[in-house]
């Protein structure tokens, strides 16, 4: 299970962000059909049918192997921490009969062997057919399946409201199947620190280690989310849980079972702030409220339906955002060459323009990455930024210059600059660099703008 840093939780402390709830109570009795008990018998009610139900599809998930411990992004060039796990590491569901199975990434992540327990005991060897990182799910598939296995329903209708009942189901400390209820306490949390393009159901149900990979069940005995982290300065269950909503577990699954080696995100070439109060103020709205575009990509999704800057973005397929993971992980749930509709505010004025979104532009093979052919940098291979290499690295598609793949650590480069690998050089002399070629003629005494790790600093070719 994740554990959220010390800044992820200052960002928690303020208050639940939901969609907005229209229902009004009348003798206790709310128009969508939400009953609220009336007395102490309904207070007593027992939630043994739904977890009949549910239980049985609830799986342990155990295995060997060696994990990375690292940002995704700088893992990839071999600065990870290993750790061997052996055992119980986490939890998953079966949504399919023939033994498709939902789990957290970070669970399987470096398993050479994984076994899969059912509430019933039955054991079967299972192996990953796609790991997402950005949003964290993976898909197994079970070996050896000779009959229908129980399954839950993934329920991506997103009709949750905060206050309904849910329950989690897993397998925390691997002392077995345990179930926890609680309320919905969020939605559309995207501000967590657990993913750039994640928006995140948040729940008090109590969540340990163990619990990734394992149900969030709403009282139908559906699937509405996968529990995936927490918020705890000691490790176990402080109340405060998130799981990845269904719309993103079956935008996964469905790529998966479909022999797709990795999920396809479209985007809607965008980019924005949040509307701050005092922006608000300033454009005349009744509260805070979208997003302010503050680029729109040159021939893009966004551009060709006539999205420009200084419109705000409110919702999008009638979900409201707020921040641009919101709209990340709103257009990422939609397949390539789907059309949205983009719910705008453009002088004063509500408008509705509809965007066919598409995958991002460019070619996201690192290894077509090229030797650099200057004395300064000898040793040195790097690539060319573009918008798909960019989101796969988990960065900007919007961000420009060129991305160090690998830098020998005995080089002059390492040694007598300062470079390393997944840096990106963005200016030479002050100059915009967007191309490898205008690293060739790197001289002695160069002045290298670079960023790294979010930061973003001068080094000197000496």
């Amino acid at each position: 299970m994740k554990t959220l840093t010390a800044a992820a939780a200052l960002a928690l402390t303020l208050a639940a962000c939901g969609q907005p709830n229209d229902s009004k109570a009348q003798d206790g009795v709310f128009a969508d059909n939400r009953v609220v008990p009336g007395d102490a018998v309904a207070m007593k009610s027992s939630f043994a049918p739904v977890v009949r139900t549910a239980a049985p599809a609830v799986v342990n998930v155990s295995g060997r192997g060696v994990q990375q411990v690292q940002d995704p992004f700088w893992s990839m060039f071999g600065q990870g921490q290993r750790s061997q796990q052996v055992g119980s590491v986490g939890s998953g569901v079966i949504v399919r009969a023939d033994g498709v199975v939902v789990t957290n990434a970070h669970v399987v992540n470096g398993m050479q062997e994984i076994k899969v327990v059912l509430n019933d005991r039955r054991e079967f060897s299972a192996r990953v057919i796609l790991a997402d990182e950005r949003s964290d799910i993976a898909v197994m598939q079970l070996e050896g399946v000779g009959e229908s296995l129980p399954v839950l329903n993934i329920d991506d209708r997103e009709e949750q409201q905060i206050g309904d009942l849910v329950l989690a189901i897993g397998n925390p400390f691997g002392v077995g199947q345990t179930v926890t209820n609680g309320i919905i306490s969020a939605l559309n949390r995207t501000e967590t620190g657990i993913s750039d393009s994640g928006s995140f159901i948040q729940t008090d149900a109590a969540i340990n280690p163990g619990n990734s990979g394992g149900a969030l069940v709403d009282m139908d005995g559906d699937l509405i989310g996968i529990n995936t982290a927490i918020f705890s300065r000691s490790g176990t269950s402080a109340g405060v849980g998130f799981a990845v909503p269904a719309s993103m577990v079956k935008r996964v699954v469905d790529s998966a079972v479909g022999g797709a080696k990795a999920v396809v995100r479209p985007w809607l070439g965008v980019k924005g702030d949040s509307v701050s109060a005092d922006i608000a103020r300033s454009l005349g709205l009744e509260r805070p409220q979208g997003i302010i575009v503050t680029q729109v990509y040159d021939g893009g999704p966004g551009a060709r339906a006539g999205l420009r800057e200084g419109d705000v973005i409110t919702a999008i397929d009638g979900a409201e955002i707020n921040d641009q993971g919101g709209l990340n992980f709103r257009v990422g749930t939609r397949e390539p060459n789907q059309t949205v509709q983009v719910s705008i505010l453009r002088d004063g004025r509500a408008q509705t323009v509809n965007a066919r979104v598409q995958t991002l532009p460019g070619d996201a093979d690192i290894e077509k990455a090229a030797t650099i052919d200057a004395a300064a940098l000898a040793g040195v291979q790097a690539i060319t930024l573009n918008p798909a290499l960019a989101d796969r690295l988990g960065g900007d598609p919007f961000a420009n210059g060129v991305i160090l793949v690998r830098v020998d650590p005995r080089s002059y480069a390492q040694r007598g600059i300062g470079l390393q690998s997944g840096d990106v050089v963005v200016a030479v002399n002050d100059r915009p660099v967007t191309t490898v070629g205008q690293l060739s003629n790197i001289q002695r005494g160069a002045r290298l703008t670079v960023q790294r790790r979010g930061q973003q600093g001068i080094l000197l070719a000496r």
